[in-house]
């Protein structure tokens, strides 16, 4: 297995239209642990872990967003997975 880290912040109208919703079903759909939170700036933030692979099409379903979000910009960091997560979750 290619287990990996990736640290995502995501900016445009992400708060307010169900994006952490989104991203937390998205998660579950493929196996996909971590979390997501709002930021006070107006940004969210993705911490997920799992195959490369995953990763990637979870990264791709998150460029796209719910129905009344607008993605500006993805900031992408890539580390090493640490296994601390046992499931996704949707925090504050």
């Amino acid at each position: 297995m290619n287990l990996k880290r990736v640290e995502l912040l995501i900016s445009g109208m992400v708060q307010g239209v169900g994006f952490r919703y989104y991203t937390y079903q998205k998660a579950q759909q493929l196996r996909v642990t971590g979390w997501v939170k709002n930021l006070p700036d107006g940004r969210v933030q993705v911490l997920a872990e799992g195959e490369r692979e995953v990763l990637e099409e979870f990264i791709s379903e998150l460029k796209a967003g719910p129905n009344f979000s607008v993605i500006q910009d993805v900031n992408i960091s890539w580390s090493e997975s640490t296994g601390r997560f046992s499931s996704f979750e949707v925090t504050r």
